[in-house]
């Protein structure tokens, strides 16, 4: 148990060290008598860039809890005991076949972890490659535009999240998410994720973290198979009975699918067993790129260049009156890269990555424009996927066919010019960029709301449409198209024994939500089943 201090706050100048004392005032101590103090929350206060301040969250453990917290008789302070993973409930149906786990990405990699440690020996399949063998087939792609539709930004170890900022931030508030984080310190991820309002970890550490609980699963009895692709479910009577791995079919009677948002031909075949799936909402649009320097100059003004500040983030949005659509900024990358995310020849994908420091020049981020399931053109679940194809393809070949992706100036663009010469801001994006007309390769709706609200973003952040600002085309991967529909047990409403999860079952979005979404659904496996005997 800890006592936990809300709202103290220190300048910008403040020296972190005197958090301690004010916890102390506040709780109406004296600093010998803390046996141990942590931060659990730092946030910046950037408002008044003249006046900018951390705000902070700290847990003190210390003699006599309850009567230092009623003492100290502020609402500020209060009494921590929240602990997952303490005790879990176990089933009590017998599982004859070892639960396999499709996809590696957040949610397949957590739900194995757990199932793991409770002794349940997970098999994890996942079609691309190991982290390692994964970045040099991603690597190749960009240097040398040749795709491995297997493995790839989107596929493989760690999933889409590897290859990103690797954000941690997340709206939900459930008590899952803490365990998330400590996992990931254990295997390797800075400390400060378990206090920073906007925590993350970054591509370059992130691969090594996603490896190291690899190793722990294997470790715990579980296994994991790489180049592993699921082709087939075979359901009799309602009921999962076998899967089809590499044409070898494998007894299977629990089931947990994480393919991620991307994998298109397992929704296909999904779709074709009469997995009941519905479409759903994402958002379409494109990369554009800024000096980082003018990013941080707007946020924290003559404090741009301290030493305790990081890169500057944002989030925008805007609903344009024009086509009543939200427009908003997606997957902020400070000091990052543009970077080619197809995972289907003949198409182009733009994404945002930043490494741990995000010391890159540029900063980027995703401008989309919500859409829908009338926009799809069909009433068919999987009509979404057919959506996104169409505008990659498009970018493919607006491109030049070589994967290269098609730019814009920011200027030319809500002008309607066909750019001719970059303006300050180089595209990161590689395999290489062609200056084209983006409207040729986005349906004329979302044309139509970002131009309406580029000039919005422009008078909340000073050159943001200006100067050499840029597009890269086209971001299509916002969030899955399908979401497979399950109960309140987190079995599939269709087939019993496959139990949807995480951002490609359309129940998730980002790393945290994705991998919290995993040990929910790892518990109800728990739930039913007793650790099984083989």
């Amino acid at each position: 148990m800890w006592i936990k201090v809300n709202n103290l706050s220190l300048s910008i100048e403040e020296d972190i060290n005197t958090l301690k004392t004010k916890a102390a005032k506040k709780l109406k101590l004296s600093e010998k008598d803390i046996k141990n103090f942590r931060i659990c929350k730092e946030s910046i206060d950037a408002r008044k860039k003249d006046n900018i301040k951390f705000n902070y969250a700290v847990e003190i453990a210390c003699d006599n809890l309850e009567k230092v917290a009623k003492k100290a008789n502020d609402k500020d302070v209060t009494i921590e005991n929240v602990k997952y993973n303490a005790e879990m409930e176990f089933g009590s149906e017998k599982l004859n076949t070892r639960p396999i786990i499709v996809g590696m990405g957040p949610a397949g990699l957590f739900a194995g972890l757990i199932m793991a440690q409770k002794g349940y020996k997970p098999i994890i399949i996942e079609r691309g490659e190991d982290v390692d063998a994964r970045t040099l087939a991603v690597n190749n792609f960009w240097k040398n535009g040749k795709i491995n539709v297997q493995s790839n930004v989107q596929f493989g170890e760690g999933g889409a999240g590897t290859f990103s900022d690797g954000k941690l931030t997340t709206r939900t508030k459930d008590y899952r998410g803490a365990y998330v984080l400590e996992e990931l310190v254990k295997a390797g991820a800075p400390e400060e994720i378990l206090y920073m309002a906007k925590p993350h970890i970054g591509t370059d550490i992130l691969k090594n973290v996603v490896k190291t609980i690899r190793k722990e699963i294997i470790k715990l009895g579980g296994e994991v198979r790489f180049k592993s692709k699921l082709e087939d479910i075979i359901i009799k009577d309602n009921n999962v009975k076998e899967i089809v791995v590499n044409g070898e079919k494998i007894p299977c009677e629990v089931l947990i699918l994480a393919i991620g948002h991307s994998a298109r031909d397992t929704y296909e075949m999904l779709f074709k067993r009469g997995i009941f799936m519905m479409s759903k909402p994402f958002s379409i649009g494109f990369r554009v790129e800024h000096p980082q320097d003018l990013i941080n100059e707007n946020q924290y003004g003559k404090y741009k260049d301290h030493p305790r500040l990081k890169a500057a983030e944002y989030k925008l949005t805007n609903t344009a009156k024009s086509t009543g659509r939200g427009v908003y900024s997606f997957c902020m990358c400070p000091g990052g890269h543009v970077v080619a995310a197809a995972s289907e020849e003949n198409t182009v994908v733009v994404n945002g990555m930043s490494n741990y420091k995000r010391d890159n020049v540029n900063a980027n981020s995703a401008i989309v424009v919500s859409v829908g399931p009338d926009d799809f053109g069909s009433d068919s679940p999987i009509a979404g996927i057919e959506f996104q194809r169409k505008y990659e393809r498009l970018a493919y070949e607006v491109g030049g066919k070589n994967y290269n992706a098609p730019v814009q100036l920011v200027e030319d663009f809500l002008n309607d010019r066909k750019s001719t010469k970059l303006k300050g801001v180089t595209p990161t994006y590689a395999p290489g960029v062609e200056f084209s007309e983006l409207k040729n390769c986005i349906p004329k709706y979302v044309v139509d709301s970002i131009k309406e609200s580029m000039p919005v973003f422009n008078r909340r952040i000073r050159g943001f449409a200006e100067g050499g600002a840029i597009f890269t085309g086209v971001e299509t991967r916002t969030s899955s198209p399908v979401r497979i529909s399950r109960n309140e047990e987190d079995v599939s409403i269709s087939t019993k024994g496959l139990y949807p999860a995480g951002e490609g079952a359309g129940y998730a979005g980002g790393i945290i939500s994705a991998a919290i979404d995993g040990l929910k659904v790892a518990e109800n496996v728990i739930k039913k089943y007793n650790i099984p005997n083989y």
